[in-house]
């Protein structure tokens, strides 16, 4: 494997070369680096969304998720992500008839104009600041690790994560978005035929898919139930994660951004729907590799686990490409958010064109400096907000959707209660403030309540002046986004 390794990986950094310079061809204003041009098309689009999306946690956490907990897991993500697919295209409809309207340079930039306060954008960075980063450094430090477990000889964990954070800072410095999608496309694929490659392999080992399943519940019998052998999918859990998953669209601004890119209404159509038909081929082989797990190792740690599955039991060929898949995710995971956050963060500068990037690719390279930092010195802290980093940002999802789709000024209590709901969940995470509110858990009874005061907020005022008419067609065109 190790030889294939060192024959794959040049091959990998110079298709990232090759489309960084191609989008650098393209890329001729700060609105063509940070908006891809804003004339993104279906392939393209659906890929790097679906990149985005499915990132290392394809092979490194659903697989797992059926090893140990069974059928419940497909409940927890086929089902959600299916949905999920109906959000972004009913979501997206409506956020990009509203960019065609008002214009859109970022979702902080969007709360800061419907709250009529630019502190309210401020806050929304820090919200994400406070899930996203622990997020792309966890998992930073979680290939990096995986990868000084097959070659302990070449460089230490800190050096493999340094190498991640540098080649992703070098390709999404220099190309912009544009870039980091080409780089997302390449990285679905590979993703998408290392998954079902290694599937077909674990199914060819017990003869059909029916025998494989079968063999998993006779060791394990509670695996072909809900809520599984430990537990964990209980009613609340699988409603927790159903809302924040499906929520995504609205609340990861590396996804809304992809939205408002697409070159017209007709496009993000067709991407919302192949992002959905991706999921359901991205999952469906996870799930045969989490129950030949459960057979061949039921007791084993989840490393162990997936070094085996993964790289032991695989050709040498097929065991390089995962690796080169693997280190592929993470970087387009912790590229996308990075400059997503980044590029919320230009949405509230002002100043010349020049000053502007400059500061925006100076808050890039914070970020990522910060996220390798966290990453080195990860903690059991940083690893609970890495979890729970979608439930964490779902919290955002009344506001966010109050903002787009009401036609009233947004009073700024809304931000305020959004901010101490998201206080009060972290401090239930760390045992400050009890984990349910009557009989609900607390994120569940939290989204409830902010849903409840968005439709307040979005019925109780005047109508914003800041609103144009709708578009009598319902379509706009690449220029107003």
């Amino acid at each position: 494997m190790t030889s294939w390794f060192a024959i794959l990986a040049p091959l990998y950094v110079l298709a990232l070369v090759f489309a960084t310079l191609h989008a650098r061809r393209g890329t001729h204003s700060s609105e063509d680096y940070v908006m891809a041009g804003s004339d993104v098309g279906v392939a393209l689009g659906f890929l790097s969304f679906s990149a985005t999306l499915f990132s290392t946690f394809t092979l490194m956490g659903m697989p797992d998720f059926f090893r140990v907990h069974g059928v419940g897991a497909w409940v927890f993500l086929g089902v959600t992500d299916a949905a999920m697919a109906f959000v972004l295209l009913w979501f997206g409809s409506r956020l990009r008839r509203y960019a065609s309207e008002n214009g859109f340079s970022g979702v902080a930039a969007l709360i800061s104009s419907r709250c009529g306060s630019q502190r309210m954008g401020f806050f929304y960075i820090a919200a994400l600041f406070a899930f996203i980063v622990p997020y792309v450094s966890v998992q930073v430090r979680g290939i990096s690790i995986f990868l000084f477990a097959i070659f302990p000889d070449l460089l230490p964990v800190w050096g493999w994560a340094g190498v991640i954070v540098a080649v992703l800072l070098v390709y999404s410095e220099l190309g912009g978005l544009k870039a980091i999608m080409y780089s997302d496309a390449l990285q679905g694929l590979l993703l998408l035929g290392v998954t079902w490659l290694i599937a077909v392999r674990c199914i060819g080992a017990y003869g059909d898919v029916g025998s494989l399943i079968e063999r998993a519940g006779e060791i394990s019998p509670a695996l072909l139930s809900v809520p599984g052998p430990a537990g964990l999918f209980d009613t609340q859990f699988l409603l927790a994660s159903f809302l924040a998953m499906t929520l995504l669209p609205v609340t990861q601004p590396q996804l809304t951004t992809r939205i408002v890119v697409m070159k017209d209404m007709h496009s993000m159509h067709r991407m919302a729907v192949a992002v959905g038909t991706f999921a359901i081929l991205v999952i469906l082989p996870t799930v045969v590799i989490g129950f030949y797990g459960a057979i061949v190792y039921p007791e084993s740690s989840t490393a162990d686990f997936l070094t085996g599955v993964l790289v032991r039991d695989q050709p040498g060929m097929l065991a390089a490409t995962v690796v080169i898949g693997l280190l592929a995710a993470a970087m387009s995971t912790a590229d996308s958010q990075l400059f997503a956050l980044g590029t919320e963060l230009r949405s509230l500068l002002s100043g010349s064109d020049a000053e502007v990037m400059l500061r925006t690719r100076i808050a890039i390279v914070a970020l990522a400096v910060a996220a390798l930092v966290l990453s080195v010195s990860s903690n059991d802290e940083l690893v609970l907000l890495a979890r729970v980093s979608f439930t964490g940002t779902a919290l955002l999802a009344p506001l966010v959707m109050a903002c787009v789709l009401s036609r009233r000024a947004i009073p700024r209590f809304l931000p305020v209660v959004t901010g101490m709901a998201m206080l009060g969940y972290l401090a239930s995470l760390f045992g400050w403030l009890p984990g349910t509110v009557g009989a609900l858990r607390f994120e569940v009874a939290a989204l409830g309540g902010l849903a409840l005061f968005a439709c307040v907020a979005s019925c109780g005022r005047g109508r914003n002046p800041g609103r144009v008419p709708p578009c009598s067609s319902g379509e706009e065109g690449a220029g107003g986004v």
